[in-house]
């Protein structure tokens, strides 16, 4: 069954026209890659799904409930929780206290039981607990953007280039984890550059160009693409051309 359902989305920024009729749709349980350069259109869709943005036309449902006109907050208490490109954490708050802010929809008693589980998927975060979150490296930033994510509990979690700026070994623990939180029932929406690794660990993917969505298939299916090879992993094209050609 369908988890979110996305049909004809267009979003402006003023007169740009930054997404042009999206459709797509995310199964539960389910992994789906968003690949595309800079550019494409993949942070306005993930702010759009959020709440952050507001969309000119289309619609989105979540679970069967149409969600286009929600706020942020309305969002997240449905159950969708975005960990932001750039990790966004709060640099003078400690890891302990950017992720009690996580879990801020939460009932009171749930937080220790969210707190654990993040702990388990990060045990870094639990040896850095007391530690101001803008002292902690890129890497660790990352974890706490995730579990921050996390401790709203989500059904959907959306992923903002989450191996932006780290080192390969980092990028490879963090998509072992994110391995770990699928498996536990925790649908991923996920933006990534890296297509290679955004590719291994998904179910789906779909390829954003200039606002428009241009190819979409099965991870293992794009991953052998030559187009995805030529533009994505390394290859050169002969003729110059888009994927949208």
């Amino acid at each position: 069954m369908s988890l979110l359902d996305i049909a004809d989305l267009r979003v402006n920024y003023g007169q740009i026209e930054a997404l042009k009729g999206i459709s797509l749709t995310v199964s539960k349980r389910e992994i789906i890659a968003i690949l595309g350069a800079n550019g494409a259109g993949k942070t306005t869709l993930m702010r759009t799904i959020s709440g952050l943005l507001l969309p000119r036309s289309g619609t989105i449902h979540f679970d069967g409930v149409g969600i286009t006109k929600l706020g942020a907050d309305r969002i997240v208490r449905r159950g969708i929780a975005q960990s932001p490109e750039g990790r966004r954490v709060f640099g003078t708050l400690t890891v302990l206290e950017n992720l009690r802010l996580g879990g801020f929809t939460r009932p009171h008693g749930e937080i220790a039981g969210s707190l654990d589980f993040v702990m388990s998927m990060f045990p870094r975060l639990a040896e850095r607990r007391g530690q101001f979150a803008g002292t902690l490296s890129g890497g660790e930033q990352q974890m706490l953007a995730i579990g921050r994510a996390l401790m709203a509990k989500p059904r959907l979690l959306l992923l903002d280039e989450p191996s932006l700026g780290l080192a390969p070994i980092i990028v490879q623990a963090i998509f072992r984890s994110l391995r770990q939180i699928a498996r536990t029932g925790v649908t991923v929406l996920l933006v990534e550059q890296n297509a290679r690794m955004a590719l291994k660990l998904a179910d789906r993917g779909y390829v954003l160009e200039v606002g428009r969505i241009v190819l979409t298939g099965e991870a293992d299916t794009l991953l052998g693409s030559s187009e995805i090879q030529t533009a994505y992993l390394g290859g050169e094209r002969s003729d110059g051309a888009s994927l949208l050609s």
